[in-house]
């Protein structure tokens, strides 16, 4: 081997490789997780069409009191 020559080292490779094994399997767990970002999508979209239903039922409430009263008035 030449004095002078550098080069990445075992070592480095090896922490190099544990780091990103680390950090891939930090991903996995966040996005595949019970509370990952698939399982939180899959709430926010069961949430929004509750809270869509919810609405609706709601203003179709308020428009048939306010039927009511129209027809009070007649």
């Amino acid at each position: 081997m030449l004095k002078g020559q550098k080069g990445i080292t075992l070592v480095a490779l090896v922490i190099t490789i544990i780091v990103l094994l680390i950090l891939a399997s930090v991903t996995i767990s966040l996005t595949l997780g019970e509370n990952g970002i698939f399982q939180t999508a899959k709430n926010a979209s069961k949430n929004y069409a509750n809270a869509s239903r919810d609405e609706l039922y709601g203003i179709n409430a308020y428009l048939n009191e306010a039927q009511n009263v129209i027809d009070d008035l007649d």
